[in-house]
């Protein structure tokens, strides 16, 4: 009985899309007059007509038209489904485009993508490393890998691991000039700009950004790092810029009190229903592998 609930669903979505009782047959693949009993059917189960039949055309009545709306979104409804089950037993295979910044790809993603690429060697990856935020539709990326605080409301996120930024600065330069206590006397120091000259940080709970000055300038994270190494100035960076020095004591932290909450690292990519395996896998893979580095990581710090 269940099942005859859903008889004649398709043929009817079939003739009103297409027009006609022959080109709805020629596109199931069954006859005309298959066609027409499921709907007759149909109708009397619904007692409703829902076609108004003629020589050369089919044309929908007011609940026809209601109908229709509802069944198309059942089909879409249905496939989809189809296509979720189907994929989970698939391999990822085809061609992924995706995106991150230069060093963290570099350093953390790019490895984690060819031991991804080692189980499944159908998969073709395309990895543009790049410091612009690039556009995912417009440059027909599948996935990105973004750090920070997120902007495009557009993009589905999922968030892979926590990023903490750290302030600091060599022994050397604290000997000369001295330790901050205060950010008000952040404004005494050389800060180190790199692609910004605001540094995110957080006082009595709330978070804020605080716009720095000083001598030196570069967009690298990298540059930056060598910079702050070499007592030039004060410095704040990412975790994985900045953990192995601080453990070596050759970088100190700085105003612990006013560390700003994790920021973290996110997969980025277009709005849809459903996600291609290739994608869902890598996605998973990815924090699988960036939950590894973070626990190395936080064991590594507390046992200095």
């Amino acid at each position: 009985m269940v099942a005859n609930l859903w008889e004649g669903l398709d043929e009817f979505v079939a003739v009103a899309e297409c027009g006609q009782f022959t080109a709805a047959a020629e596109r199931m693949g069954v006859s005309s007059s298959h066609i027409s009993r499921q709907i007759v059917r149909l109708e009397e189960r619904l007692q409703t007509r829902l076609l108004y039949r003629s020589t050369r055309r089919v044309t929908l009545t007011e609940a026809g038209q209601t109908f229709l709306q509802h069944c198309q979104r059942l089909q879409d409804g249905r496939e989809e489904a189809l296509r979720a089950v189907g994929d989970l037993a698939s391999e990822p295979k085809g061609l992924l485009r995706m995106t991150c910044a230069v060093a963290y790809g570099e350093r953390f993603i790019a490895p984690l993508v060819t031991e991804f690429m080692g189980l499944y060697p159908q998969l073709r990856v395309d990895i543009e490393l790049s410091n612009r935020t690039l556009d995912l539709v417009h440059e027909g990326l599948d996935l990105a890998i973004r750090l920070g605080r997120l902007q495009d409301s557009r993009l589905v996120a999922t968030r892979l691991a926590p990023r903490t930024m750290y302030l600091c600065a060599s022994p050397s330069y604290l000997e000369r000039y001295g330790r901050p206590h205060s950010l008000s006397e952040l404004s005494r120091h050389n800060c180190l700009i790199g692609s910004t000259d605001t540094w995110l940080l957080q006082q009595n709970g709330r978070e804020f950004s605080q716009r720095v000055q000083g001598n030196w300038r570069c967009n690298s994270g990298q540059a930056v790092l060598d910079a702050a190494l070499q007592g030039i100035g004060l410095c704040q960076l990412p975790d994985y810029y900045v953990l192995e020095h601080l453990n070596s004591g050759k970088l100190i932290p700085l105003l612990d009190a006013h560390q700003p909450p994790n920021t973290a690292v996110w997969a980025l990519y277009p709005q849809q229903r459903h996600l291609s395996p290739k994608v869902r896998k890598l996605v998973e893979h990815l924090k699988a592998g960036l939950a590894i580095r973070k626990e190395y990581c936080e064991q590594v710090r507390f046992s200095v």
